[in-house]
């Protein structure tokens, strides 16, 4: 191979229904779509099985091991479902009642407070006393610092004595975290699982390690900007609070009450983004949840922080967790980051998951990729015969989908976005220099797999130290 030499390459990501598995023939690469799986009638054991007989799949006693616990955690899922649907009816009506009683608690105080004088000084110009506190935040006659976080302990605990104390959360089945090298079937088997789960489990979230953490950065940049210091003053103000027919002394302490709960929850945002991870926000009933996390790793410090507060808080409140990785739990934080919080994360996950490594040699990516023909093309080396047939595969695949051919603009991330500077009905075409050569990230390869299903990439230079980046 000379060593100037470059290739061009095709790869379909695996959104057409003609992609076989990851162990099969026709697997290419790991598709980064979160769209709904194809219903699945019967367990991940009779899948692979049927897969099997068929061949398509190539037996393998490593994998049947990991589908058949797969299939015992499948066969507990619907009475879960059933538990998880009745809890959440009771978690609803004590939420609500404890809300209920929390505003009658803060009225009493404020109007006690009222009582016993402690506005004393009576303001003439009613509404403009809290005006000031609106455009200024200025919490005028509450009390401040620990003060304030006693009432707010007191309260909380004639609240539990009013209300009781939340909804147990039925025990969970225990989900899966497995590992092993790379190529030897983790995600296939995750995903046959997933798709069999459809119209079993409510809430389901499948999610790659890099997508998950955008997931995260996203969910806590807009919790932040509708409960932190970026959101408009006016809007603190809860509409109850408001239309309570009190003096606006009252009104302006039982404000000053209600910031104070806001800056408390602030600080334990990772819990509250967990809550809405993997919920459904169209759905109007919840049941159970179940996350299927590709790849789960440890790459830096807000990674093992963000895995820690969402998949505790996740974990303790019912979600099934089935994780890949290439890495064992505790071998995920070989750098020693943040040791004493990773290792109470990996001991919860350890109670919470069945452990299993899938110990097969096979990479199947390299026994896939000798045999297949229809989804993977390297064309190599670059000469005039080959861009020739690069081009006549470009027509090819661009007049099989039909349309007109195209530049794009796909939306990313936090108002950015990337360029595609040619498309076709779900076919894009870059070269290697444009993919690669500018900053860009896990956030707009994404944007990039969610959007075409095949994609073309040209100039692909010879790898090597010169380029690392690059590579």
């Amino acid at each position: 191979m000379p060593n100037v030499s470059q290739i061009s390459t095709v790869l379909r990501l695996g959104f057409s229904s003609k992609r076989r598995l990851s162990n099969g023939l026709h697997f290419v690469a790991r598709s980064y779509s979160t769209s709904d799986p194809p219903k699945q009638p019967s367990g991940p054991l009779k899948n692979y099985t049927k897969l099997v007989e068929q061949g398509r799949l190539q037996h393998d006693p490593y994998q049947e091991k990991v589908v058949s616990a797969f299939e015992n955690l499948f066969g507990r899922l619907e009475h879960f479902e059933k538990q998880m649907e009745d809890y959440h009816v009771r978690l609803a009506e004590w939420e609500k009642k404890r809300e209920e009683e929390r505003r009658k608690l803060m009225v009493e105080e404020a109007e006690k407070k009222e009582d016993d004088g402690m506005w004393a000084s009576v303001n003439k110009h009613g509404q403009k006393l809290l005006g000031r506190w609106v455009l200024g935040r200025r919490q005028m006659n509450v009390e401040p610092g620990v003060g304030k976080w006693v009432s707010y302990l007191n309260r909380e605990r004639k609240l539990d004595s009013i209300v009781g104390s939340r909804p147990a959360v039925p025990p969970a089945p225990k989900g899966l975290y497995i590992y092993g090298n790379v190529g030897c079937g983790k995600t296939m088997l995750m995903d046959m699982f997933y798709g069999a789960t459809d119209g079993i489990i409510r809430h389901g979230q499948r999610f790659h390690f890099h997508e998950a953490m955008l997931k995260i950065n996203e969910q806590m940049h807009k919790y932040w900007k509708e409960n932190g210091a970026e959101k408009p003053t006016q809007y603190s103000i809860s509409s109850w609070i408001m239309n309570l027919p009190v003096d606006e002394k009252v009104k302006e302490w039982l404000a000053g009450e209600e910031f104070y709960k806001q800056q408390l929850q602030m600080k334990h945002i990772l819990p509250a983004v967990a809550d809405k991870f993997l919920v459904d926000q169209q759905s109007s009933k919840k049941g159970a949840s179940i996350l299927c996390f590709d790849e789960i790793q440890t790459v830096d410090v807000f990674a093992i922080v963000a895995l820690s507060g969402i998949m505790s808080r996740l974990l303790t409140t019912g979600t099934v967790l089935v994780a890949t990785s290439n890495r064992a739990p505790r071998e995920l934080n070989q750098d020693g980051m943040q040791k004493e919080i990773f290792d109470k994360f990996i001991s919860k996950l350890e109670k919470h998951c069945e452990i299993i490594s899938i110990g097969s040699e096979v990479d199947y990516r390299r026994v896939a990729a000798k045999n297949s023909v229809e989804n993977v093309h390297y064309l190599w080396p670059l000469n005039d015969a080959v861009l020739e047939e690069f081009e006549k595969m470009w027509r090819q695949v661009t007049d099989q989908y039909g349309g007109e051919i195209t530049s794009a603009t796909l939306p990313v991330m936090f108002g950015r976005t990337v360029e595609v500077p040619e498309s076709c009905s779900g076919v894009a075409r870059f070269t290697f220099e444009y993919l690669c050569g500018r900053p860009v990230g896990a956030a707009d390869y994404i944007a990039v797999a969610k959007n075409y299903h095949t994609i073309f990439i040209s100039d692909i230079p010879a790898m090597s130290m010169e380029i690392r980046d690059k590579v």
